[in-house]
């Protein structure tokens, strides 16, 4: 576990935490976070098979919402081994193999969502300007090329951050500040030079930012389109198609880009209130998407419950 270097003991584990001054409580805080896990993933899963068997559900909005549900499958599985090794068994250590490999998969996914989310405002202009060219336009080979490019250049974009962790030297500093492993959590424990992964790192949180941004002037002129439709009515129904998708941009981004600004920018860090604000970053959206999406998607809701339905006879 540990190797002795010339003045400072080089480190091969790190430590993770829960939730500071709850430790004694952590078996009946894992409770509820067992249960949100279960939901999120039961939660994602029934929207992706219902969308897989039913024909009628075959169209573009569907298959973003199948993108944007195995996104948030992605990011579940990610942080769920940790996570309840910490608040079920108290097992706080973890390898910094295992840490890098982490950190990966989170920020790539976490990516993925960004895009999918970025691809989905979008997608509403059609919807808004066109209704009844929306399928001519959105075919299901253009959305599955224009979600793989975006995959791919998620993928691409995080792939250097384990390398560059990697090269880095851990020593005496092991203690990580979250309940699973962030890049920007790990590169502080170096006791080599990490200025690569500083830059590099504020570099990928702002290529995530920047989607957030696009997603705000795609909303302009949605709303430069909604406001030049004669019928009030029109208006508001217009409005409806995206509710959904501001909700699920709203859940995503507000506590990413929280997190990002406070480990960058803040001097005096509440690690208590880093903790809670990382915490709802991987619970919260895979929770409340499909929730909010089956709530606004009648047709989603209607064939789910005929599912069950058929279930029960």
């Amino acid at each position: 576990m540990f190797s002795l270097n010339t003045s400072e003991v080089e480190i091969s584990t790190f430590l993770l935490v829960g939730i500071p001054g709850f430790e004694s409580v952590h078996i009946w805080i894992s409770i509820p976070i067992c249960f949100m896990y279960l939901l999120a993933i039961l939660g994602n899963c029934t929207p992706l098979f219902v969308i897989r068997t039913e024909s009628s559900l075959h169209e573009p909005m569907y298959y973003f919402l199948s993108m944007l549900a195995l996104s948030d499958l992605g990011l579940s599985f990610s942080s769920l081994p940790s996570m309840l090794r910490i608040f079920l068994f108290n097992a706080m250590e973890i390898s910094a193999d295992a840490c890098i490999a982490q950190e990966f998969f989170i920020h790539g996914f976490t990516g993925m969502e960004s895009s999918m989310l970025l691809i989905m405002s979008f997608d509403c202009f059609p919807a808004i300007c066109n209704p009844l060219r929306y399928n001519s336009i959105l075919t299901s080979s253009r959305i599955l090329h224009c979600g793989l490019i975006f995959d791919i250049k998620s993928i691409l974009l995080v792939l250097p951050l384990p390398f560059t962790l990697n090269r880095l030297r851990y020593c005496n500093k092991h203690l990580l500040s979250h309940s699973y492993c962030l890049h920007q959590d790990v590169m502080t424990l170096a006791c080599s030079d990490n200025r690569v992964n500083f830059y590099y790192g504020l570099f990928v949180a702002l290529c995530m930012m920047s989607d957030s941004v696009f997603i705000a002037v795609s909303y302009v002129f949605n709303l430069k389109t909604v406001s030049g439709i004669a019928s009030h009515g029109e208006q508001l129904k217009a409005l409806n198609t995206c509710v959904s998708h501001i909700c699920a941009v709203l859940i995503f981004f507000v506590p990413i880009i929280t997190l990002a600004t406070i480990h960058h920018f803040a001097k005096h860090k509440s690690p208590l209130a880093m903790i809670l604000i990382a915490d709802a970053f991987l619970l919260v959206p895979p929770l409340m998407n499909p929730i909010v999406y089956c709530v606004k998607s009648w047709q989603i809701r209607v064939k789910v419950l005929e599912k069950l339905s058929l279930k029960s006879k």
